[in-house]
């Protein structure tokens, strides 16, 4: 059993990250298991994490990445995955974050999303055991909470990383919003893998106008391949994307919006937006205090608005389902880049952070040892 890991660490807000070699614990717990990453993709909560635009006290140095795919290369006793069955070495696994199944939001919410412990293996300090839970790295260490499943051959490796966080964010965002009814009106907040998610989700569940509200271009036009009805550029501002989005729906508005950008005018907008009973799903803003709006504007519409965090094991299982079920409906491959290895993954943190691309692909196992 291997005794460490190279791994790609962030020791500093913006900085490149470095190459290290980390310690791997000595003994695998119950219910944990070590695994070799074959793909890791990168997630906008991991570029923000860089930019230092999220950060937690004693949070660096730390391994970014958790939306990942690996082999089994090593169990606990009694390890399974979340559906029970024993894991075995040579499976092939993705994971959520950890719960610890004992608190208020795990046993009487019964929303693991609301755990009190609930953990993240990019929020683990790489001084504190087990030092490399995350996705940049060549082994993680997956702890015994974290929910486990075991993946479809058929389901490829880029699709059940992304599945991991952001397909199962959006599906619990429509699920949270009551989903879509048969000829409504979507406005998609954001063009980035999430909105794209979504926008095509949107297609498939049988809306008659999908709108997708983002930017650069190239997003957009990517959006219209994933299901987009109209694009929206929101480089004109706020009140030009409104009145566009009114333009586009008969001035009626759109019956539900969803965000998935988080830049500070999306409630405002959000709200214009809106048709007279509309929902409003808040999914992406995670960043500054957003522009101020008046409540009488939610009252006079009569809105619902309602808030979605990430996904729980559930919604993983979910977008996995998802992705085997429309492999062919939409060009899935076209929101990857090409992988790399660790030491390429400070260039394509900087390239997504400048909207370069829409989601890297990182897979440890092309790394060139230092």
């Amino acid at each position: 059993m291997p005794t460490s890991t190279l791994a790609a660490v962030l020791t500093a807000h913006g900085a490149p990250l470095e190459l290290q070699e980390l310690p791997l614990p000595e003994r695998i717990e119950p219910g944990a298991a070590l695994v070799r990453i074959t793909c890791t993709t990168l997630c906008g909560t991991d570029i923000e994490i860089w930019a230092g635009k999220m950060t937690f006290p004693g949070m660096l140095p730390m391994v970014l990445g958790h939306e990942m795919v690996g082999e089994v290369i090593a169990v606990g006793e009694g390890t399974t995955d979340a559906l029970g069955a024993p894991l075995a070495i040579g499976d092939r696994i993705g994971w959520s974050e950890s719960v610890c199944g004992e608190c208020f939001g795990c046993t009487v919410l019964r929303q693991p999303v609301a755990c009190s412990n609930r953990g993240y293996g990019f929020l683990q300090s790489t001084q504190v055991h087990p030092f490399a839970t995350a996705g940049l790295a060549q082994i993680a260490y997956v702890t015994p909470g974290a929910q486990k499943l075991r993946l479809p051959d058929e389901v490829k490796d880029t699709w059940a990383s992304a599945a991991g966080c952001a397909a199962k964010t959006v599906l619990r965002a429509f699920d949270r919003a009551g989903g879509v009814r048969p000829g409504s009106r979507v406005i998609v907040q954001g063009s980035g893998a999430l909105g794209l998610f979504a926008t095509a989700v949107a297609s498939i569940s049988g809306a008659a106008t999908v709108i997708t509200a983002g930017a650069p271009a190239a997003r957009l036009e990517l959006a219209q391949r994933f299901g987009a009805t109209y694009t929206i550029d929101i480089a004109g501002g706020s009140e030009a994307t409104i009145a566009r989005a009114h333009e586009l729906t008969d001035g009626q508005g759109a019956d539900l919006i969803l965000d998935f950008a988080g830049a500070p005018s999306i409630g405002p907008e959000a709200v214009g937006m809106a048709a007279q009973r509309g929902t409003i799903a808040i999914v992406g803003s995670t960043g500054p205090v957003g522009d101020p709006f008046p409540l009488s504007a939610i009252m006079g519409k009569e809105l619902t608005v309602v808030g979605s965090l990430n996904g729980d094991v559930a919604d993983y299982y979910r977008s996995i389902e998802f992705f085997r079920s429309f492999a062919d409906r939409f060009p899935w491959d076209e929101l990857f880049s090409a992988p790399c290895g660790l030491e390429e993954a400070s260039a394509r943190i900087a390239n997504m952070h400048e909207l370069g691309e829409v989601k890297a692909v990182i897979d440890p196992r092309l790394t060139a040892r230092p």
